[in-house]
């Protein structure tokens, strides 16, 4: 259970509920209140809704009835069966749906004490990184004696109407969860980290390696707890919720319920001329209209395996909507998928824990450039560095990194026509391995890695990225936006992330005495080359150090070369400008280490900014004698402390 919880307009269940049975009346929420204002804010339903109650509705009403169940929602009027795809994805984890419907027993009807029933209910939701519960009354919007929107397949059971009730009152209207997507709801419901695949960009049809890279992946997502859901998406000038020939509706969301991968019997072998099948299951919300194409029901691969054969292989069917696909099928028959990783920070865990650090941003504008934190994304060269900065480490050699970056919901702007996602996206640069002040230039620094630009609510990528320092840049697609966001990033190892604020360092009472930084200097050692032998091998394990003032930097040891690529940047913050920068090679032994030779340099603003190979000489002055090998570098330095 999450252990803070935010509520949603200060509603306090407990209290509310306890003035309720104090004055024996039944809950009416004063902030959604059974009206049209709390139906739509555009289009009115085809008809008179009324609200219901749901002993108005049945004669023995329940949460749940023998449980809960990814087979007992069904889609109502309302476009949404992304929400109805979401909430059988929770379905099928008991630890995950616990918590959006806290104390669900307490929750419950009990006939046995009717007057114990005040009619209020509470659910909670993953909002903006954060743990919110929503209260809501139980009046349901009905036509006709039966609900219009989503639905349980048994008339006296609840859950899911009142779940959906709840939610449409945090997007601010039943009509705001119009054209919504599952991955977003996933989100809401658990803090997953949501990934969207674009399966015929990625040509997972096409590409069996791909294919069978994502199948792991999917496979290992779902055994970890993780939700999957799909669809098929209209081409221009096609229709949604229009079947395809293979029956699977366009536009329409799939909730995935099982992933396979089966090792076949001999007959089975013979049978399927394969000794492994690959097989995903699926089902529709509207509980209804099924793929008919290899292994749908009543299909000729069906008939080959047994009943007992299909128990031992898991290939069980436990409801109408339900069906399986090969794995290849299925990435030829749909066009996207949504993976909502359920990331795991448990110690206690056999499964790969991860580091998170979540930072929560805004975009915000700015006409003073230093101020300016809403830049857009990288093709706007002169402000794209006036977004919000962080910074983190990878501390091993190379690691594996997730990031996530999420936008603000902006259903509840619907009302106002300004319901849509904005396009968003973010850049990742290897730094100064000792920087600690924004970055005001691009000039020596990698871009490694950039994410896609899209209007979807969370951007997501994966990357195995080197040991070293590194800058995240989160943007809007276009400068002059503003809105927040949250950014999460997993690691291996803690990261250290954190927001970028100084431009450069303070002045303080201590600078009066100390002095001040006159000069700012950038260095990237590029390569180290035609270094004296060390060993009887004819190699060395090199490294670097560069030296500024009162301050050291290391490079990595590169082992058992005597041409080391370094690719090494520092950046240092001068105040005794007429003191040289010296960098040295050294050579790596047990015992002691090994100097090889050193190149001095004054590092002024009018030195050439091109990358220059300086011969390595003894130590003492700059006329020192010449040794073997040479260095490779880029410097930049300035005056003026804000321009790198």
């Amino acid at each position: 259970m999450p252990s803070s919880v935010q509520l949603f307009r200060d509603q306090q269940y407990h209290e509310l509920k306890r003035q309720c049975l104090q004055q024996r009346q039944l809950f009416e929420d004063p902030e959604f209140p059974a009206s049209d204002e709390s139906l739509f804010y555009q289009s009115a339903p085809p008809g008179k809704v009324e609200w219901k109650r749901p002993k108005d509705l049945c004669e023995d009403p329940h949460l749940f009835v023998n449980g809960i169940s990814s087979h007992d929602l069904h889609q109502g009027t309302l476009g949404n069966c992304w929400f109805v795809a979401a909430c059988s994805c929770l379905a099928l984890r008991k630890s995950l749906w616990q918590q959006v419907i806290p104390d669900f027993k307490e929750q419950e009807w009990d006939p046995k004490n009717p007057e114990k029933y005040a009619g209020i209910f509470r659910f909670r939701f993953w909002c903006f990184g954060e743990w919110t519960e929503v209260v809501v009354d139980d009046q349901l919007p009905t036509m006709n004696g039966e609900l219009i929107y989503c639905r349980s397949n048994v008339k006296n059971e609840f859950w899911s109407a009142l779940l959906e009730k709840a939610y449409a009152k945090l997007a601010g209207s039943y009509e705001a969860l119009d054209r919504g997507s599952a991955a977003d709801a996933i989100v809401d419901f658990t803090g997953a980290v949501a990934e969207s695949i674009d399966l015929v960009q990625g040509k997972y049809g096409e590409i069996i390696s791909e294919q069978m890279k994502l199948f792991e992946d999917l496979l290992k997502v779902h055994k970890r707890g993780g939700l999957i859901s799909c669809y098929v998406a209209a081409s221009s000038g096609s229709a949604n919720e229009v079947e395809t020939e293979m029956g699977l509706v366009i536009g329409h969301a799939y909730s995935v319920t099982a992933i396979r991968k089966l090792r076949l019997g001999e007959r089975l072998v013979f049978s399927f001329k394969a000794e492994k099948l690959f097989m995903i299951r699926l089902r529709n919300p509207w509980g209804k209209r099924e793929w008919n194409g290899a292994w749908s029901d009543n299909s000729e691969e069906w008939k080959k395996v047994s009943n007992s054969e299909r128990k031992s292989l898991g290939l069980t069917l436990e409801n109408d909507g339900e069906f399986w696909m090969t794995f290849e099928d299925w990435c030829k028959n749909f066009t996207d998928v949504d993976i909502c990783r359920i990331v795991n920070t448990s110690y206690f865990s056999i499964h790969k824990t991860w580091e998170t650090k979540m930072m929560c941003g805004a975009w915000a504008k700015n006409s003073e450039p230093l101020l300016n934190r809403s830049g857009g994304c990288f093709d706007n060269i002169e402000t794209f560095l006036q977004n919000p900065q962080y910074i983190f480490d990878v501390k091993k050699t190379e690691d594996k990194v997730l990031v996530s970056l999420q936008q603000e919901d902006r259903r509840k702007y619907k009302k106002e026509g300004k319901g849509e996602s904005i396009p968003i996206g973010f850049e990742i640069f290897k730094v100064e391995d000792n920087r600690s002040y924004r970055l005001h230039k691009l000039t020596v620094q990698e871009r490694v890695a950039t994410s896609l630009y899209i209007n979807t609510r969370t951007v997501f990528l994966k990357r195995i990225l080197k040991q070293g320092r590194y800058i995240l840049i989160p943007t809007t697609y276009l400068p002059g936006i503003t809105t927040r966001f949250i950014l999460r990033l997993f690691t291996d190892v803690p990261s250290k992330l954190r927001e970028l604020k100084a431009d450069k360092p303070k002045m303080t009472c201590w600078s009066l005495l100390c002095g001040y930084p006159r000069r700012v200097t950038q260095i990237k050692i590029h390569s180290a080359e035609g270094l004296q032998k060390q060993d009887r091998s004819g190699g060395a394990d090199p490294y670097v150090l560069i030296k500024c003032e009162n301050q050291t930097m290391r490079s990595p040891v590169q082992h058992d070369t005597t041409s080391a690529i370094f690719d090494t940047q520092v950046i240092f913050y001068r105040k005794n400008i007429d003191s040289p920068i010296i960098i040295q090679v050294w050579n790596s032994n047990v015992l002691c280490d090994q100097f090889l030779g050193q190149a001095v340099l004054a590092a002024s603003p009018s030195d050439p900014r091109e990358q220059q190979t300086l011969q390595l000489r003894g130590r003492g002055s700059r006329e020192a004698a010449e040794v073997p090998g040479h260095i490779t570098v880029k410097v930049f330095s300035s005056d003026d402390l804000v321009e790198l």
